[in-house]
């Protein structure tokens, strides 16, 4: 027997929770208005990905049944959403400009990684050869004008 927490491969469906792929779709009562929301969780996370209104059943009190094709609907917009979020947060860590009195792109790449907080400076030539690599603060702000003198210096550590 398996528990709320423990991920299952098992499908399970029934009139308003559908579980399968290591998501569980569960309809539930919107608690701002009379209408039903739907709320897509991946097994172990806490919160929903995604959260939407569901449609009423027949008799406009109860909430349509969900099936295979709404799980699968759901299952894609869900995954859309991580998709596009994890892309969100890598274009926040990412920063390029080229160099002031130069053709050279530098690139910052801050790491997600919480317990070694750093960046990534990479300098690359026009025809995309890495020039210079050095590791920097998470804090490091990347200007033209100090990619400019990184490159001046010739790559020093003192950027």
């Amino acid at each position: 027997m398996t528990t709320e927490t423990e991920p299952t491969n098992e499908p399970t469906d029934d009139a308003r929770t559908w579980a399968d792929s290591g998501w569980t779709a569960r309809v539930q009562k919107n608690e701002d208005d009379d209408g039903w929301a739907v709320s897509m969780t991946r097994d172990g996370d806490a919160e929903p990905v995604l959260t939407s209104p569901w449609t009423m059943g027949r008799d406009k009190k109860n909430p349509k049944p969900l099936n295979h094709g709404d799980f699968k609907t759901l299952l894609k917009g869900a995954r859309d959403v991580l998709t596009r979020a994890e892309a969100h947060a890598r274009a926040q860590r990412h920063r390029s400009v080229t160099a002031i009195n130069s053709n050279i792109r530098v690139d910052l790449d801050v790491a997600a990684d919480e317990d070694d907080p750093h960046a990534i400076l990479t300098a690359w030539s026009p025809s995309g050869d890495k020039l210079a690599e050095q590791r920097v603060a998470a804090s490091y702000k990347l200007t033209a004008a100090v990619a400019g003198r990184w490159v001046a210096g010739g790559f020093n550590s003192d950027a």
